[in-house]
């Protein structure tokens, strides 16, 4: 099983169906948090959505397509963070990445997304990274910034978001760019 220490405080670790009922709690206590900027959230209201999504992303990860990991504080688990999708014929990754609301403003998601980048250079040997943000979620926006991300450009209209459509900032790191701090 994978798993990831980033530091004292931090470790990854792949998420399976033992910590399904985890998953599903951090989702509903944070559900009014996360739904401002996940187009998933209300689809997911029932444990046996959140253990289906589990089954999903373990057989991605067997087949090295995805890697979803559960954040956890000082072994609380706190949030989730992963390659949404690994292209090996282009050597690329995108990470996408959520996190409980109290535990917000601790530099968590930061040390995890940094952790994740060193993985993708070093360990999956790809070429580029990237982050994709919708405009308007500043909180998110700051991680790709604060590690050194180019934002490349804006994918209009890339997500439908229960209502309407948002556009997405495309943050992007290559691996001859990346210092592991």
């Amino acid at each position: 099983m994978f798993s990831y220490r980033v530091d004292g405080e931090v470790s990854l670790k792949l998420l399976t169906q033992s910590d399904a009922e985890d998953v599903f709690e951090l989702i509903n206590r944070n559900r009014r948090h996360l739904r401002e900027w996940l187009g998933w959230v209300d689809a997911s209201t029932e444990l046996a959505a959140t253990r289906s999504f589990i089954h999903y992303n373990l057989e991605r990860f067997t087949r090295r397509e995805a890697l979803d990991t559960g954040i956890l504080y000082k072994g609380k688990l706190v949030g989730k963070i992963g390659f949404n999708n690994i292209n090996h014929a282009n050597k690329t990754a995108e990470i996408g990445y959520m996190l409980g609301e109290k535990y917000t403003g601790r530099g968590i998601m930061t040390r995890a997304a940094e952790a994740m980048v060193n993985l993708a250079f070093h360990e999956f040997q790809l070429q580029k990274v990237e982050i994709r943000v919708a405009p308007g979620n500043i909180k998110s926006s700051a991680i790709p910034e604060r590690l050194g991300f180019v934002k490349e450009g804006t994918i209009r209209r890339a997500e439908f978001l229960y209502d309407h459509y948002v556009d997405h900032v495309v943050y992007g790191m290559l691996r001859e760019e990346w210092v592991i701090k």
